[in-house]
């Protein structure tokens, strides 16, 4: 069973693969059109970290091996859910997760990459994307966590300076990209 906090948070590892160009992978969810990096729940007996290889292998078929660890955040990273998406006849109640993100590169040919490991796939398809790419694409009440997690593990990714942000990029979260004065 899934760890949930005394809030009703679930706790959760994401997982940000990138290959060598700096791409990252979106997974396809599956039955569905919405795209997101693989994530899941981390069990009552779980660290973050054995919870985000036992998911790495689930969802994209991957094993320890076939990564390199390259940073992970600090802290927790919460997004609430919205009402319409809590399930309230059920126990306990989820409002939300809190999500421990890893950042992993990749080191094996990408036909390693399966996602038909378990009975229900998460995913039924995946492509590799810019780095700012999957704020845009995922779901909206995930987004800000999404910016959370890809400014604070950029710097493991990306030798001198983040790339830049798109178009379309909201200007309240510019703020969060400008590094403190020294």
């Amino acid at each position: 069973m899934d760890h949930y906090d005394s809030d009703g948070f679930r706790s959760n590892v994401g997982i940000i693969l990138t290959r060598q160009d700096g791409g990252l992978l979106l997974g396809g969810r599956a039955g569905q059109s919405g795209w997101q990096f693989p994530q899941g729940g981390i069990h009552a007996d779980e660290t973050p970290e054995q919870a985000m290889y036992r998911e790495l292998h689930e969802e994209i078929g991957l094993n320890p091996e076939d990564v390199e660890v390259l940073g992970q955040t600090r802290g927790w990273l919460h997004y609430r859910l919205p009402d319409r998406y809590i399930r309230h006849n059920s126990e306990p109640i989820c409002i939300g997760q809190k999500q421990v993100w890893f950042m992993l590169r990749l080191l094996s040919p990408e036909n390693h990459l399966r996602l038909d490991t378990t009975d229900l796939p998460e995913f039924d398809r995946w492509r590799w994307v810019d780095y700012w790419r999957p704020v845009k694409e995922v779901i909206y009440f995930k987004r800000q966590v999404y910016v959370s997690a890809l400014v604070e593990l950029a710097p493991v990714l990306f030798a001198d300076d983040i790339p830049p942000q798109p178009h379309w990029w909201p200007k309240q979260w510019s703020a969060r990209l400008e590094k403190p004065a020294n």
